[in-house]
């Protein structure tokens, strides 16, 4: 190397340190770990039955839902109590929720469970219905690794899910 190419651009730029594959890795190892084995909050996950439920073939909504059979997933849960909301013509009703935060790669790479909005899960003895998804952590800024899905969950009013 000359001294005049000591000051020259160089072609491309250097890999990213401490952001590759190994280290998303850890993290994913380390927070699998936490999350199984010292927080240990689990629900049972029932995924929707894409092929045997028999969708409205215009608005694509389907009167009666076939489940697959649930999933055992390790999972941050917050209980959120009891809100009172006001009804229109029908007068106060009372709404359970939790927020469900999963790992995402270890839903999809290890267990092979996508979440969807519409699905259900068990959390206790309680049923809940997945009605808001969001993904608001990015692994080391990066957009195109996203690491957690969070979900909102609605207590199921009784009679709208039959696991048996």
């Amino acid at each position: 190397m000359s001294k005049d190419d000591k000051w020259k651009k160089p072609t491309a730029p250097p890999p990213p340190m401490f952001l590759g594959k190994k280290e998303r890795d850890l993290v994913k190892q380390v927070n699998d770990e936490i999350i199984e084995r010292v927080v240990g909050q689990q629900i049972l996950y029932f995924p929707l039955d894409i092929e045997h439920t028999n969708y409205h073939p215009l608005y694509g909504e389907a009167m009666e839902k076939t489940f697959l059979p649930p999933v055992r997933v390790y999972a941050l849960v917050e209980y959120q109590g009891i809100e009172t909301e006001f009804m229109e013509n029908i007068g106060l009703d009372k709404v359970t929720k939790i927020s469900v935060k999963f790992h995402k790669r270890r839903l999809t790479e290890d267990q092979d469970l996508f979440v969807r909005e519409g699905d259900f899960v068990r959390y206790g003895e309680v049923f809940y219905e997945i009605i808001k998804l969001n993904e608001p952590k990015l692994l080391f800024g990066q957009p195109e690794h996203r690491f957690e899905i969070q979900a909102e969950c609605s207590r199921a009013r009784d009679g709208l899910f039959n696991a048996g």
